[in-house]
């Protein structure tokens, strides 16, 4: 159905672009991979070489080219290259993104930049670069990999940056459905979990890809998109939605580990699992609110007093010189009640209750979940993107513990 078809995709020399370009291969469509990696990448497979190979072998045609999209002269230069060789462009996807999840004191200047310029910035002038050949298109149709634009305070307060970018990417789509309106179909899609990429893998660490979907289900998502008619346009669109539309109803297909729990993704309140009330999710714990107002329960002999015991056991003055930091840890269910873990002062130390001076950071989660982080059964990183994590002070001084639980893990 896209036989013939120039398709330009920034971000498609690996993970989601790469998934996308293929699919769309299959017909025999024309593929610009406009992406910046020409050589390999010490810890990322793929390039835009390899990736023009693949989809080659697929049974499409390719135009590998080197563009960052913080460059508008790549960008110029690539679509005038996809014009001369496949004589248009019928389809833009903007995939290419950058991600950082920190907060507002905690992100440096250079990734605030590289953040707005790539996903933001870049979508923009991308778009801008392709409209004239896509109004001359039959399909004409502008995909950005971006989210709905929720504004639940849940996900602006600790990586404000990342979502003030990913949303610029979707306000591209409502301003832009609606300018060109009737000429070009503009839309955005959004994975409702986790999809397994190499850059997941960086971000979650080795055991993730069980809680992840195939780049796939983004793959014939976005197929499902490039058939529908130009009058289809201004829609935020959850990959597991239209395929539900287009009738499949068997999703294991999609899953890495089929029946096994998944990872929902960020901005999508519908998820059980990240539902935070705007009221309560804005600066505060709701669950230290509660048990503040109820005298602390004593802890008993279970699996937390035990991790804090092997903790405990594996503080010196080398840990607490290298960290200089006080946790708190507000744990529910059954041994939990409020812990500390005290690596500032002189040797270190951990006990039941607040600690005698103020936390640098406080935790909230499961007494499971605390068990399962500590023993490195549960990373961090996805327990924060989950929402089974929550965090309030220094989010530098929290991915100091994680390295900390990391050299502990063999002794838990």
């Amino acid at each position: 159905k896209l036989a013939g078809c120039t398709v330009f995709i920034t971000g498609a020399s690996r993970g989601i672009g790469k998934a996308i370009a293929l699919k769309a291969a299959k017909d025999g469509a024309n593929i610009v991979i406009a992406a910046k990696t020409a050589q390999a990448h010490p810890k990322l497979s793929g390039t835009i070489y390899t990736a023009a190979e693949e989809i080659k072998a697929a049974g499409g045609k390719a135009l590998p080219c080197i563009v960052d999209v913080r460059e508008e002269e790549q960008i110029s230069r690539a679509v005038e290259n996809a014009v001369e060789k496949f004589g248009g462009i019928d389809i833009l996807v903007n995939n290419a993104s950058a991600i950082s999840l920190t907060n507002t004191l905690e992100t440096p200047t250079k990734k605030v930049d590289l953040m707005m310029n790539v996903n933001t910035r870049g979508t923009y002038l991308t778009s801008k670069a392709c409209i004239p050949y896509l109004k001359k298109s039959k399909i004409a149709h502008i995909l950005n990999l971006s989210p709905p634009l929720n504004l639940n305070p849940l996900w602006f307060k600790q990586h404000c940056a990342y979502t003030i970018a990913k949303y610029g990417m979707s306000m591209c789509v409502l301003g832009m459905a609606e300018e060109f309106k009737g000429e070009i179909a503009v839309n955005a899609l959004w994975p409702k979990t986790a999809i397994h990429t190499a850059a997941m893998d960086m971000l979650g660490g080795s055991g993730i890809e069980s809680q992840c979907r195939k780049v796939d289900i983004i793959a014939d998502a976005a197929y499902c998109i490039f058939k529908k008619p130009k009058s289809f346009t201004g829609n935020f669109i959850i990959d597991e939605n239209i395929l539900k539309e287009e009738g499949i109803k068997n999703f294991d297909v999609y899953a890495i580990t089929p029946g096994h729990p998944l990872l929902p993704d960020f901005f999508l309140d519908e998820q059980p699992a990240t539902v935070t009330k705007k009221a309560d999710s804005y600066g505060a714990f709701p669950e230290l609110k509660e048990e503040k107002t109820q005298p602390p329960p004593k802890p008993r002999s279970g699996a937390v007093e035990e991790t804090f015991r092997i903790v405990k056991d594996s503080l010196n003055d080398d840990v607490v010189k290298a960290t200089q930091a006080i946790y708190q840890f507000e744990l529910s269910g059954e041994d939990g009640g409020t812990w500390f873990l005290d690596l500032k002062n002189k040797g270190g130390n951990v006990g039941y209750g607040e600690p005698s001076d103020q936390a640098d950071v406080v935790m909230s989660m499961s007494t499971d979940d605390f068990v399962k982080m500590f023993s490195g059964k549960l990373k961090p990183a996805m327990a924060f993107m989950s929402g089974k994590l929550k965090i309030k002070g220094n989010m530098a001084l929290a991915i100091k513990l994680e390295k900390l639980m990391n050299q502990m893990n063999s002794k838990l």
